[in-house]
């Protein structure tokens, strides 16, 4: 996670940075030409990033069992991500690409409790979620200034997520239990803004944020001795990422040259 972090944050300084140098360079805003160019034309795309996951866990009782549990709290740890994908420009405002990518191990933590024969007992729970994303996306491009350039999207798609290692240690109790890690298939869907730095006419920089909505997964846990297995649920699984990428122009965007007015006579 240490190498993410580093790697975003350096792209982020040299972005700005960069960005920084070229308003230095340029005259004031009035007398800057804007240069036009042709774009269009298909795209790769790569990214890496950083999420700060959230869901909601619900507890599922088995129709067998019977108890008062009830969650005290949950949490997700923050996980990175890698990924890449192909685009096509239509022009200078609009754009389509479709992505995947894996997010690695999100540490998952929960604790409960319950009573039992006069006695408040609690279980506590962890494990990992990973996930591959796949996304087809649309964004507006809105405007270039000194090589800098604004964008908005949303995306769709689906969400294979996994869970990993689901442990229950009981507390108070000899109790315990494992998880079967389960895999399964969700819809996902989500929101981009960001900005993106033209370093050539083939290469373009950029830093965004996006909100991830992933879907949900349900795991249970059989007990070390038997039971009646009960179920567990994250739902509305989300994330805050930040993410660092680029896109590599295949038709690089040439500058058109005006042609002058044909004088009157």
């Amino acid at each position: 996670m240490a190498s993410v972090k580093f790697l975003i944050c350096v792209g982020a300084v040299t972005l700005m940075s960069g960005a920084a140098y070229a308003a230095d360079l340029a005259p004031p805003p009035a007398y800057q030409p804007q240069p036009i160019f042709a774009s269009g034309g298909w795209y790769l795309r790569g990214e890496v990033g950083i999420g700060m996951p959230s869901s909601t866990l619900t507890f599922l009782q088995n129709p067998l069992n019977s108890s008062d549990f009830a969650f005290d709290h949950a949490s997700m740890g923050d996980t990175e991500f890698l990924g890449g994908g192909l685009g096509y420009e239509l022009n200078n405002w609009l754009r389509f690409d479709v992505t995947a990518e894996y997010r690695s191990k999100s540490q998952l933590n929960a604790f409960g409790e319950y009573t039992f024969g006069g006695g408040v007992f609690g279980d506590q729970y962890q494990g990992t979620l990973n996930s591959v994303v796949v996304l087809a996306n649309a964004y507006v491009d809105l405007g270039t200034w000194w090589c800098i350039t604004p964008f908005i999207g949303a995306g769709v798609g689906g969400a294979y997520n996994r869970i990993n290692d689901l442990t229950d240690i009981g507390i108070f109790t000899s109790g315990a239990g494992v998880g079967p890690n389960i895999s399964s298939w969700s819809p996902a869907w989500a929101i981009h803004a960001g900005v993106d730095y033209s370093v050539t006419p083939n290469l373009k920089l950029e830093l965004a944020y996006r909100y991830l909505n992933y879907g949900s997964i349900t795991d249970s846990i059989n007990c070390i001795g038997g039971c009646y297995p009960d179920s567990y649920k994250w739902s509305n699984l989300s994330s805050q990422d930040i993410m660092l990428g680029f896109r590599w122009m295949l038709q690089p965007e040439v500058p058109v040259v005006p042609q002058p007015l044909e004088s009157r006579g």
